[in-house]
């Protein structure tokens, strides 16, 4: 099997902490090459595995603490079951709108959004923050909101790390040039996330941790970050996006998207994260392929 992801929620890294929130964002099983994992599992083996996860993540978790399940669309029935299964309370689907291109398919409507299960330990989130956001007034709008507008199930305003240009500068990339890991994901997703379900100094936990985008927003936040990674070059690039923020990594250019909503400084507190006392870097916990 692939890491024993419920031994580590039994070690001494959560001896003194609860988990707060968790980003569950696995591979897909769609045969993408990974250099450390079998991402052609059986159909019914890999879905264990996601509700055994699930389970493991659920019994370390505070009460009202939450879980996002990021998943293809196609996979909604399975990541609800894997959830309900494992004892979690289904809070909202959200449709992460995709702001690039759907690719045309030829018999069916093209593809344009991902799933994310927002899910509690019990039927009431511990933390939940009503964010207000202020994206661009549509074509028949003719007065700007004074307030701007609450954060629904919808998130049509965060753009994904495509290819070339549109990847930007916060797409991280080897010496050619090349993208390093085609699914990072995005700050601004981990920032809606963290924002919404979290308050300074809590645990935030992301067992398939990737580049490492949970631990680098979590930090800015004043939020204690734990990543799981089994990759050895993830787990390297992972520590070096700690050691040091790159420009591209620095999230304060999303504040003023959130200024209307209420408290912001209060649940953002994230300008002297290093000279916090509370911020906890736990070392990133690589289990072995058997």
């Amino acid at each position: 099997m692939e890491a024993d992801i419920g031994a580590f929620l039994q070690s001494s890294a959560f001896a003194e902490s609860a988990i707060d929130l968790t980003f569950l964002d696995p591979p897909f099983n769609q045969a993408k090459e990974y250099a450390s994992h079998d991402d052609d599992m059986p159909e019914g083996e890999y879905w264990n595995w996601m509700r055994d996860v699930c389970r493991a993540v659920y019994e370390q978790t505070s009460q009202g603490g939450a879980i996002y399940f990021m998943q293809r669309e196609k996979n909604s029935e399975q990541v609800l079951r894997c959830l309900r299964e494992a004892g979690w309370a289904l809070q909202n689907l959200i449709i992460w709108k995709k702001l690039t291109s759907a690719v045309p398919m030829s018999r069916r409507f093209g593809k344009h959004y991902q799933i994310i299960a927002y899910a509690t330990k019990g039927r009431r989130a511990r933390v939940f923050h009503r964010l207000r956001i202020d994206p661009p007034l549509p074509a028949n709008y003719r007065q700007k909101r004074k307030n701007g507008m609450y954060v629904t199930d919808i998130w049509d305003d965060i753009r994904e790390l495509t290819s070339g240009y549109y990847a930007g500068d916060e797409a991280l990339r080897n010496d050619d040039g090349q993208r390093f890991h085609k699914q990072q994901a995005p700050l601004a997703l981990l920032l809606r996330i963290i924002l919404s379900s979290t308050l300074p100094g809590d645990l935030v936990f992301d067992p398939f941790a990737g580049t490492g985008t949970t631990l680098v927003v979590a930090r800015q936040l004043n939020r204690r970050g734990l990543g799981v990674e089994i990759d050895p070059d993830n787990a390297a690039c992972i520590r070096e996006r700690l050691r040091e923020t790159r420009p591209a990594d620095d999230i304060r250019r999303y504040f003023e998207h959130y200024q209307y909503t209420e408290n912001l400084p209060e649940i953002w507190a994230g300008d002297n994260v290093d000279e916090q006392e509370n911020v906890l870097h736990l070392p990133l916990f690589r289990v072995p392929v058997s």
